[in-house]
């Protein structure tokens, strides 16, 4: 039981108390214009004049100051300068609604312009934050505003970028628009994805980095990472939440976060401890030039911001703000989307988030169907539509006609067509097997397209023998091996300039696949192995088969145009055939 205070510390905490009071009074008198009442009964003129003055004073609160510091200088060009603003005494009732930092920066002479919003990163409104990524090496000036009210502090500054060949954000190729380039570096990206929806689940940053360098090993260069997304089913797998990891995603304050249905999330805030680990994951993952493709939410997810209202714009507007000055992302509105938003709300959001992303990183949206895409909007990057067959070859083939019709060339993608070892009732046993993905994927890269498959979640999570999580979690061990074979098809496409090419299955026989930039480069897929005619431009080219299931490389003599038939494929295997001019 605590003892009672001493009189003089009574006396002292009495004269503390009128001292704040005084302060407290003296601050609304500068902001409060009293209203007369017009009640006849004193007590409520009392209680009414009080709750004027109270709404008043709070609508009209201001912090004590604000001072700025910028992040050392210089920086590499695709890194970011960050400006932290600290708020002396931050009284602003929701830091997240009612204070905001803004900003602009420029090159040097004038010629780019760039219009940045920035973030509070702590619950009581004392930092925000504003991040500024640089395209190239130069000097820059900045300007930032913090706002609350009518109160204002502006600073301005300058900073210096060098040159440090980084690749930037990638983007789609102007010159060859159904592919991708690194803005930076000017190199071709080989779009070779997974998925990790709870990657951010994990509770510790070793388990993340190490998920992601597993993945970058094994030629992975983008995976698709929910922010708000959470489940309530293991989806058949043996994973389970725990505590190293949970599937209840929680970018809000929530009363009850492992409560599915009834969170209790405070939408008007935000989870900070969990967006702070998103910007350490985001860190490191650029450092291995890994793509986050940020999936706004999901459909599983239960709770949803209402479509098209301020807290809604809020999340957006956030995850833009503190996202953006990352080069290695790209925007997913939703994964499942037509469930949960329809086709307007998604070409109006689309539309936003380019104005909210002063970098206007690529961004698509996942539907069930196909034809729930924005095809034709200048906001959509390109397709990310999930279609199950095991006919991909031709799904990509038409999925390419579609895109031509709309006038607008842009890279076509299936983001959703297996995950290894998944066989929920309407699948059939074995369809989702690493060598039925393996070659899928082959179908689709053959046809001009690019793919995002799912690894196997049967090592587990919190189930032994725990080393696993794969397309959920992320997190893989050694006997995983699918993504080895996907790596055979990476060092084979990228091996020739893949990116000039287009399907030219009218050059080939028997059912065979072939890429081909007539006259320069012809690459052919061999499903089922045997022999194949190529009707070639006349000239000379040198070629090798190419083992897809193992890599193996057997060199060929010199070819000779028009017209050329290859001997059999060295076993029954599927093969991979590049002939190239001499």
């Amino acid at each position: 039981m605590s003892k009672p205070a001493s009189k003089r510390n009574r006396t002292a905490g009495t004269e503390t108390a009128t001292t704040a009071l005084a302060s407290w009074w003296f601050r609304i008198r500068q902001h409060v214009k009293f209203v007369p009442c017009r009640s006849s009964n004193p007590a409520g003129r009392l209680l009414l004049g009080f709750l004027v003055v109270t709404i008043s004073a709070v609508a009209c609160a201001a912090p004590r100051s604000v001072s700025y510091s910028m992040s050392p200088s210089p920086i590499e060009a695709y890194d970011y300068a960050e400006v932290t603003a600290t708020v002396d005494s931050p009284d602003a009732r929701d830091p997240f609604k009612d204070a905001s930092l803004s900003g602009t920066f420029e090159t040097e002479n004038g010629n780019q312009h760039w219009r940045v919003e920035g973030f509070c990163d702590s619950a009581d409104g004392t930092i925000f934050r504003i991040r500024f990524m640089p395209s190239h090496a130069g000097n820059y000036k900045y300007s930032v505003r913090f706002t609350q009210g009518k109160f204002e502090k502006t600073s301005q500054g300058t900073f210096k970028a060098v040159d440090a060949h980084r690749r930037g954000p990638i983007r789609d190729d102007p010159q060859f628009p159904w592919h991708f380039v690194w803005e930076g570096t000017g190199e071709h990206y080989f779009f070779n994805g997974t998925t990790a929806y709870w990657l951010m689940g994990w509770r510790d940053d070793s388990t993340i980095q190490y998920s992601i360098a597993r993945l970058h090993r094994l030629k992975v260069n983008r995976i698709r990472v929910s922010i708000a997304g959470r489940e309530n089913t293991a989806f058949g797998e043996p994973v389970m939440a725990g505590s190293n990891w949970t599937y209840m995603l929680a970018p809000w304050p929530a009363e009850n976060p492992e409560d599915f249905f009834h969170p209790g999330f405070d939408f008007s805030r935000f989870n900070l401890p969990y967006w702070q680990k998103w910007d350490r994951m985001l860190a490191y993952a650029r450092s291995l030039d890994m793509v986050i493709s940020l999936v706004l939410d999901m459909n599983d997810s239960h709770i949803h911001t209402e479509a098209g209202s301020e807290d809604e714009h809020r999340f957006i507007r956030y995850a833009a703000a503190r996202f953006a000055a990352f080069p290695n992302i790209t925007w997913d509105l939703g994964d499942d989307l037509e469930s949960f938003r329809d086709d307007q709300w998604a070409h109006d959001t689309g539309t936003l988030l380019e104005q909210w992303d002063p970098y206007q990183h690529l961004a698509t949206s996942h539907p069930i169907k196909t034809i729930h895409q924005d095809r034709a909007s200048a906001w959509f990057g390109f397709t990310s539509y999930q279609e199950w067959s095991r006919d991909q070859h031709r799904v990509i083939l038409e999925s390419r006609k579609l895109q031509e019709k709309t006038g607008r060339i842009i890279p076509q993608t299936n983001e959703e067509y297996g995950y290894e070892d998944h066989y929920p009732l309407w699948a059939l046993p074995g369809s989702d097997s690493a060598e039925v993905l393996r070659r899928t994927a082959w179908d689709i890269v053959m046809a001009g397209g690019y793919q995002t498959a799912g690894e196997t979640a049967r090592r587990g999570i919190n189930i032994r023998p725990d080393t696993g999580g794969g397309w959920m979690g992320g997190r893989g061990d050694d006997s995983m091996t699918m993504f080895l074979g996907y790596g055979h098809m990476v060092d084979f496409m990228t091996s020739f300039e893949w990116w000039k090419t287009n399907p030219h299955d009218e050059l080939v026989d028997n059912g065979n696949y072939c890429l081909a930039d007539p006259g320069r480069a012809y690459a052919v897929y061999l499903p089922k192995g045997g022999k194949v005619t190529i009707q070639l431009q006349p000239g000379h080219y040198q070629g090798y088969w190419f083992s897809a299931l193992t890599g193996q490389i057997v060199s060929l003599p010199s070819v000779e145009g028009p017209s050329w038939t290859s001997s059999d494929a060295p076993d029954e295997n599927d093969w991979a055939l590049l002939l190239q001019a001499k």
